[in-house]
């Protein structure tokens, strides 16, 4: 199989997702959200979203199984897995906030080896396959060249829960300040990454992260150019929890300041 010729399959059924969650945000009520835990919230959008996604995506290759973030199924497959979050930003989403999208990575055995992360607001479609080189809706991104830290605009994420780390990360955001022209907090770790994978941002990193928060969003940034190690500078990173993604120039300070406060 040849990862090519699906890859603009997996981008229709993603950017179909978006489509039926964009028409759901015009009428929707927060009234209806529902709590996995502190502050972990969902809705029937992502439920039924994640339905539809796994439906088209059986369709594009029914050996594969699924990870995916609300558990629609629990079909594993031998060599193929998709993973899946079905709206990665629910909170954005559900109090009206423009940046939620879908997220699609494809493994084989234990190697990520497609990605795509719909935007739904800007109808931005990032993806890449390790075949290929990394697209934003056709266009080919690289990411940015911007050798040094002082030079970067950063994204990062908060924790909503687990905040036993929560002093380390805020002294290391407090030094990052002083160190680069800013840090921004989009609210969804896929965009996050293909928004560093085309040059927007220079670097990301987060922790208390799922491996349907950067499946995604991971193959698309290595072949846009881009690197994504764990805070110890290692390459796990689907299952650390912890993720920092660059542009390959400022990983090494990055990880400085990174080991700084959380060793």
């Amino acid at each position: 199989m040849k990862l090519s010729q699906i890859i603009n399959q997996v981008t229709e059924v993603a950017k179909e997702a978006g489509a039926f969650i964009r028409q759901e945000r015009k009428t929707f009520d927060p009234d209806r959200i529902e709590y996995k835990g502190l502050n972990d919230l969902v809705s029937y959008v992502d439920k039924t979203a994640e339905k539809k996604i796994v439906s088209g995506l059986e369709n594009i290759l029914p050996e594969a199984g699924f990870i995916t973030e609300e558990k629609t199924t629990t079909k594993i497959g031998d060599t193929y897995n998709w993973i899946i979050d079905p709206l990665d930003g629910t909170t954005n989403f559900i109090h009206g906030l423009p940046v939620f999208s879908v997220s699609i990575g494809l493994q084989k055995n234990n190697d990520l080896v497609l990605g795509v992360v719909y935007e739904v607001n800007q109808d931005e479609c990032f993806y890449a396959c390790n075949e290929s080189p990394a697209y934003l809706n056709g266009k080919e991104i690289k990411v940015s060249n911007k050798p040094t830290l002082a030079q970067s605009l950063l994204a990062t994420g908060f924790p909503y829960y687990d905040f036993k780390k929560q002093p380390a990360y805020l002294n290391l955001f407090e030094e990052l300040m002083h160190q680069c022209h800013g840090l921004r907090r989009m609210g969804s770790a896929a965009v996050d990454l293909a928004y560093t994978a085309c040059g927007r941002f220079e670097g990301y990193f987060e922790y208390n992260l799922n491996p349907w928060d950067v499946a995604g969003g991971i193959v698309i940034l290595k072949q846009a150019g881009g690197n994504v190690v764990n805070f110890k500078g290692g390459d796990e990173v689907l299952n650390t929890r912890e993720l920092l993604a660059t542009n390959s120039k400022i990983t090494a300070e990055m990880l400085d300041y990174i080991n700084k406060y959380f060793q």
